[in-house]
């Protein structure tokens, strides 16, 4: 029976290693509620400011908003036009740009389907021309 408890007690490490995650979870747990606190005294404090300097802030806000976006939206495009030009001028020197391949390949479709679209339109023209010929030479009998 003795050791039998022996077996199920729990070993030094496994205390060790309960104590220290109690700890460290304490230890958080505290700072958690300390920074809520914290946050909730601030808010407090800064309300009555936020309000009376509100008429004056929210455009202030949107506009710095705005700008930053309008840079940001500015620089991007900047970016992708510099990124598109130089995907071109190393396709035209034959370098062989990522997605050269998707591009000759729709190319060359567009290429072969326009081919047979005028094939089939000369051939359709025909068709017409001819009906067109035969209704007139029946009119004419």
């Amino acid at each position: 029976m003795a050791q039998k408890l022996y077996d199920s007690a729990p070993s030094s490490r496994q205390v060790v290693k309960f104590l220290t995650a109690s700890t460290l979870g304490a230890t958080l747990l505290f700072l958690s509620g300390l920074t809520l606190t914290g946050t909730v005294i601030a808010l407090i404090i800064a309300t009555p400011l936020m309000v009376i300097f509100s008429p004056v802030l929210v455009p202030a806000g949107i506009t710095i908003f705005l700008v930053t976006t309008g840079f940001l939206f500015s620089g991007g495009c900047g970016v992708a036009a510099l990124t598109a030009l130089s995907w071109i001028y190393n396709y035209v020197q034959g370098k062989h740009p990522p997605g050269a391949d998707q591009l000759d390949y729709a190319r060359n479709k567009l290429a072969s389907t326009a081919r047979d679209m005028t094939e089939k339109a000369k051939e359709y023209g025909q068709y017409v021309q001819q009906k067109a010929q035969e209704v007139t030479q029946g009119q004419a009998s």
